[in-house]
């Protein structure tokens, strides 16, 4: 019987690329996000491709306590979750006086309320298994303050620290969680985040095949920070050895050019 893979977000970028990682390795598939139509062709081409099972769900994550509505679904079936993957997150630029507040309160519910709750309810079950494994998708930005994406900063600096935290808490108990780190990343965030790619726009970046299959490689090793790139490790690092308002003022000139 194959080890089943949920994958929040699942409809492109890192998502997408990590269901295609999982479904070579053999995993079967549940794949989650807004798009019913994107998860179709994905299934029938996931399926047809790689000969596993692909199960979909169109659900908004950003919604109040849809966590627990996808875990209730999950429940009441017969799939039994081996490896959670919360990808699903967005990010918005601008002041934070200025920008859409309905907006944000989504990205929060998002990025750290609907993570948080999933983890939670997967990790309760993966422990009566006596086994299992979570990744939740941070970002390099999870290292220092973001001016003008203060709170996309702000939700994955949450996401780290939850997921080394609970990571300690339940290792023990065969449940492991890593927080994957990608830095800029070939993927649809910027469209969704109105971002132009600030002082790296022109540089070359990593597709999201290459991150998501670093991320499977240190979630199934157990690895509990994982920062794609070499370049990107370095970074995260140095930011603890400078005066954090100076850190900030590089931030948002990355951010700003």
């Amino acid at each position: 019987m194959n080890n089943l893979a949920l994958i929040t977000g699942a409809s492109g970028g890192i998502g997408l690329a990590l269901a295609t990682v999982h479904a070579q390795h053999g995993d079967d598939l549940l794949l989650v996000a807004r798009s019913s139509d994107k998860l179709r062709e994905l299934k029938n081409e996931l399926e047809k491709k790689y000969h596993v099972k692909v199960h979909c769900l169109a659900l908004d994550l950003a919604l109040p306590n849809a966590g627990l509505d996808l875990f209730n679904i999950v429940s009441q079936s017969d799939l039994t979750v081996n490896y959670l993957i919360n990808n699903a997150g967005f990010g918005d630029v601008g002041f934070l006086v200025e920008n859409d507040w309905d907006k944000e309160l989504q990205m929060i519910n998002l990025n750290v309320i609907t993570l948080t709750q999933l983890t939670k309810l997967f990790a309760q079950d993966m422990i009566k298994r006596g086994g299992g494994k979570i990744m939740n998708v941070a970002s390099t930005a999870a290292f220092q303050s973001g001016p003008k994406m203060a709170i996309y900063f702000a939700t994955k600096a949450y996401v780290l620290s939850f997921s080394e935290a609970v990571n300690n808490e339940l290792c023990a108990q065969g449940v492991t969680v890593t927080a994957l780190c990608p830095g800029p990343t070939q993927s649809g965030f910027n469209k969704v985040a109105g971002f132009n790619g600030g002082a790296l726009k022109n540089s070359k970046i990593p597709t999201s095949q290459q991150v998501a299959e670093y991320g499977y490689n240190a979630m199934m090793a157990g690895k509990t920070v994982a920062i794609h790139g070499v370049m990107n490790t370095i970074m995260a690092n140095v930011v603890r050895f400078i005066p954090r308002a100076l850190a900030v003022k590089i931030t948002r000139y990355f951010i700003e050019k």
